[in-house]
């Protein structure tokens, strides 16, 4: 198996990350069991099966690794790769039948973000993905955001609820943050509104997916979005255009 460092290329970090999101696509088409596991609220039986799965091909390749389910393993030093993950990104839509779940990847050293993915493993052949440079990508084609400007246009994602109704055109709440900030980089949503928080897994593959895509992402409270501690949150903000990223930032300010 690949070795992976710093002075890694980002292919071929984002080669593992690949290994590791078949891994758990393996775990979970196998799965039939969404007992849950007893150890977190609302953490099932089959998140910790598949970060084993992961864990096993990421820690195979040298890596650190921040996981929702096992928090910090492996070293994280100056010449290191630490892969923050997500192995099972809405685990209720799965264990509902909701097709809209994923794995969720990314790739850092001490400088910032290397390579991100987000695999929908309700449909094996959809990813998306982005290297630091090399653009994003969604199943292959290159991804934009919407020109949108108007909030009375805009369809927007959510996640947890507005005290009032925001004058938004549509809104959409799916389910699997990570995939749904993927969507507003690909333009098919035109932003996202975290009224929640979030853990640094949630969010930071599809962070990468948006700053190579050219969609905004920000932290609500102007707060960085890389941590690397468990318990850390944070308040995501994603738009595809300056004007209405300000429009979002206000709405999620009147939480």
């Amino acid at each position: 198996m690949t070795r992976l460092s710093k002075s890694s290329t980002n292919e071929s970090i984002l080669s593992v990350l690949r290994e590791t999101a078949d891994a758990v696509s393996i775990v979970l088409r196998a799965n039939k069991d969404w007992s849950l596991s007893g150890l977190r609220e609302t953490q099932y039986s089959v998140d910790l099966r598949a970060d084993a799965a992961a864990l096993e091909v990421l820690h195979g390749a040298g890596v650190a690794v921040l996981s929702e389910e096992s928090e910090i393993t492996g070293v994280f030093g100056d010449d290191d790769i630490c892969v923050v993950m997500d192995p099972l990104d809405g685990s209720t839509n799965a264990s509902r039948g909701v097709p809209w779940y994923a794995t969720a990847l990314c790739a850092i050293d001490k400088n910032g973000m290397r390579a991100g993915l987000v695999v929908n493993q309700a449909m094996q052949s959809d990813s998306y993905w982005a290297t630091v440079g090399g653009g994003a990508f969604h199943n292959g084609e290159a991804m934009r955001p919407s020109s949108c400007v108007d909030l009375a246009e805009a369809v927007v994602g959510i996640s947890g609820i507005p005290k009032q109704r925001p004058r938004w055109g549509q809104f959409r709440a799916l389910g699997a943050a990570a995939l749904d900030i993927c969507l507003v980089a690909d333009g098919v949503i035109d932003a996202w509104i975290d009224f929640n928080t979030h853990g640094v897994w949630d969010y930071l593959a599809s962070a990468l997916i948006c700053q190579e895509a050219g969609a905004l992402i920000v932290e609500h409270q102007g707060r960085d979005l890389i941590v690397q501690e468990h318990s850390h949150r944070r308040t995501p903000i994603v738009a595809a255009t300056p004007t209405l990223l300000e429009i979002v930032k206000q709405i999620r300010d009147q939480k």
